[in-house]
């Protein structure tokens, strides 16, 4: 074997660091143990290959063997080159793409993960706005440790099986497959003096009453975020946040489209056809409504301004009115009466007028 690393790599001692990893890739995919099973040549190029590459695609080790060569690798405490398979896997693996992870600090900060409450209020509470007061119960960073994990004046130490990666790389078919460290469970570090108040885990459950403002407009699945109350963090991250999903009750007579509230008036046939004023409910307030005589079924009338308050911005919709023409099911003796003696004058008027609607339909269907 070329005791050269420039030689071994096929490259110039002036390559860039982009065509020392191509070369270096060249070789790599060349005389891969898994393509090259039972040859023993193969395998001593592959791992040659890979110490060549430890160092010059390293620009301080490379630096120091340009001017001292190996001896001068090994009095810096820098060695030859990686000192097993699997150093050599996790190269081939970060080049390519595969099994890539970085290194993760002794102590990096962790985000607490965000939570979700789901809250159901009134129909009245939805477009008026209301102020509520929940219970919750949510991780919370241990005081004891400051979500360390560890008791006070201890500190994590680094995964022995994992050197700290939070990961284990092995060789897998043509590829090196990383996977999560069994030990430190992706962490990159264990803990030996567990916080007696978390067990290690850096959170305490806590119930904890949050205030909650809802604004008016608010609609059924409206989405209410409040930052720093969910997860806390660990290891000084900050914690995550609280997300309100609401849920609205329907009402017994309003309806609601977008901004604007629907209401079925019922109205008798006496009222639509002579007219009327009523005082009919809003969500405001009452307000006067108008009917105008021969008012038919399923007409509508719009009162502005009188729905609910647009979270977009623009004011409030409005409240429609639509009118549900009621027909009496029972009816007294003296109410039949009546209908009866508007009935007969009714069909006189169609006499009087000509044929009827049902006379022309029976004459052009025979």
């Amino acid at each position: 074997m070329p005791e050269n690393y420039y030689e071994i790599l096929g490259v110039s001692e002036s390559a860039s660091a982009d065509e020392i990893k191509k070369a270096y890739r060249k070789i790599a995919l060349k005389y891969h143990p898994d393509r090259n099973q039972g040859d023993k040549k193969a395998e001593d190029k592959f791992k040659a290959a890979a110490e060549a590459y430890e160092v010059l695609g390293n620009l301080e080790k490379r630096k120091i063997y340009d001017r001292y060569g190996l001896e001068g690798l090994s009095s810096s405490g820098f060695g030859g080159g990686p000192s097993d398979i699997n150093d050599i896997f996790s190269h081939f693996g970060d080049l390519f793409g595969f099994g890539r992870q970085r290194e993760k600090a002794a102590n990096a900060p962790i985000q607490g993960a965000d939570l979700r409450y789901d809250l159901t209020i009134s129909f009245m509470e939805a477009v008026h706005g209301a102020e509520k007061e929940i219970e919750i119960n949510k991780p919370e960073t241990c005081w004891t440790c400051d979500g360390t994990g560890s008791r006070p004046g201890y500190k994590p130490e680094s995964c022995p099986n994992c050197n700290g990666r939070g990961q284990t790389i092995h060789s897998q078919g043509f590829f090196s497959v990383s996977t999560t460290c069994r030990v430190c469970r992706g962490e990159g570090q264990v803990i030996k003096e567990p916080c007696t108040d978390c067990a290690g885990n850096g959170l305490v459950d806590k119930r904890k009453s949050v205030s909650l403002k809802i604004p008016a407009g608010v609609d059924n699945g409206s989405r209410m975020r409040l930052a720093g109350e969910g997860e806390g963090g660990r290891r000084n991250g900050r914690a995550g946040d609280l997300y309100i999903f609401l849920h609205v009750e329907e009402h017994e007579y309003f309806h609601r489209e977008g901004s604007d509230i629907i209401l079925k008036l019922p109205l008798s046939i006496s009222r639509a056809t002579l007219g009327c004023t009523l005082r009919i409910p809003t969500i405001h307030g009452e307000e006067s409504l108008t009917i105008p005589a021969g008012t038919q079924p399923h007409q509508q009338f719009v009162l502005k301004s009188q729905g609910a308050q647009s979270l977009r911005g623009g004011g409030r919709g409005d409240m429609i009115v639509i009118v549900d023409i009621k027909v009496p099911t029972e009816l007294t003796d003296r109410q039949r009466e009546l209908m009866e003696e508007f009935a007969g004058i009714e069909r006189e008027t169609e006499d009087h007028a000509g044929e009827g609607f049902f006379r022309k339909l029976f004459r052009k269907s025979a």
